[in-house]
């Protein structure tokens, strides 16, 4: 059963379709929402390509005359200012005009890079998202398109609304552990911030990552992507409420950046990232959040628990201070009063440090044997 989800920003409105094998479909609903296209460039990356691109580029050919494909590195080093470069070649060598569209196959990589490169060709062409991953179940709404800085993540980007995410989650079968795990680790952080009850579904539903499957993997993809909608419709631009995404990410892209993009996935970086909120928010607040539960809840679906050994807490400092959300240099977290209530705290450096080192301590002191498995878990 095929559902829709209305997205509703100040500067757009478009839909979220999520189905199940559902992509024999997608040459017609795009022509629903994007009459008149002269040219279609497909952006993928080599592993989608070799799984779903023939088929995605068959279909579109019953409705398209000029069908392209353009085809990416897998994994976060794609997200460079080559590949940018490289994508508006493709672009201008296709001779690709303003009424043409961008179909970005793919995860969070390629929805965030074609995006971008949709964003700035000709001054912006119309793009839709056809994600690939659970983790693109967030990247693909709400129009954060981006690139990386080797000093930052996604610090060279654009507020871009798609015209269409068109989600079919039978691709999703051929996911990898981890990248089911990270993932995961969005639609958890979707119903910490926001919803208890979504939190308690995923508890009674998903004792395990093999649960997500069938109506289970539906539901959670719904639920998370409604969160989300609700939220940015609040605030496309992350003037204010729509920051509360970023929950666990100030850590977690200092990780990812620290460790080098693609060492740990970003959904564990960003599960660890949670945990690190909440240790936080503990010690903030000064009130009991239950952190040594979340973190058993967190340690069984196979999240990281504990900070690398070899990382300085004294470099994560410094990632963490050239994050968006940070102020005059002064590091800004999203923290957790209780479940389905987070706000934004300024966090002095002091505070922050000790924070990070007894967080160090804390994983170290409770790591046992069947927790030692590696930056992913795995």
């Amino acid at each position: 059963m095929m559902k829709r989800i209305h997205i509703d920003t100040p500067s757009k409105r478009y839909e979220v379709v999520i189905g199940n094998e559902v992509l024999h479909m997608i040459d017609r609903i795009i022509d629903r929402v994007c009459p008149h296209v002269t040219a279609v460039l497909i952006i993928t990356d080599e592993t989608v390509a070799s799984l779903y691109l023939a088929d995605v580029k068959k279909t579109l050919r019953q409705t398209y005359d000029r069908v392209y494909t353009h085809i990416i590195p897998s994994g976060e080093e794609a997200k460079s200012f080559e590949q940018f470069y490289a994508c508006h070649t493709a672009a201008l060598t296709n001779h690709l005009d303003r009424h043409s569209l961008i179909v970005a196959l793919g995860g969070g990589v390629v929805g965030d890079l074609a995006g971008f490169v949709a964003a700035t060709y000709m001054r912006g062409i119309r793009f839709i998202q056809v994600p690939t991953t659970l983790l693109a179940h967030d990247s693909a709404v709400g129009g954060k398109t981006a690139i990386n800085h080797p000093l930052g993540k996604n610090m060279i980007g654009a507020f871009y609304q798609p015209e269409l995410v068109f989600y079919d989650i039978s691709l999703l079968h051929t996911l990898p552990e981890r990248e089911m795990r990270s993932g995961f680790a969005e639609i958890m952080k979707h119903s910490l911030i926001y919803d208890r009850a979504f939190f308690g579904w995923l508890q009674a539903n998903v004792q395990q990552l093999d649960d997500l499957r069938g109506d289970c993997l539906q539901y959670a993809i719904q639920r998370g992507i409604e969160i989300k909608a609700a939220i940015v419709a609040k605030d496309e631009k992350e003037q204010g409420v729509r920051a509360y995404l970023n929950f666990g990410h100030t850590l977690g892209h200092a990780l990812e950046s620290e460790l080098g993009y693609g060492v740990m996935t970003h959904g564990d970086a960003v599960a660890l990232g949670m945990l690190f909120a909440i240790f936080v928010s503990e010690r903030f607040y000064n009130q009991p959040l239950f952190y040594s539960s979340f973190r058993t809840l967190f340690h069984r679906y196979g999240f990281p628990t504990s900070l690398p050994s070899h990382v300085s807490p004294e470099r994560l400092l410094d990632k963490m201070k050239k994050d968006k959300k940070a102020k005059d240099q002064t590091v800004r977290m999203v923290l957790m009063k209780e479940i389905g209530t987070v706000c934004v705290e300024q966090i002095s450096d002091e505070q922050l440090l000790r924070w990070l080192y007894a967080f160090a301590e804390e994983g170290r002191g409770k790591c046992d044997s069947s927790d030692s498995r590696g930056n992913d878990g795995k």
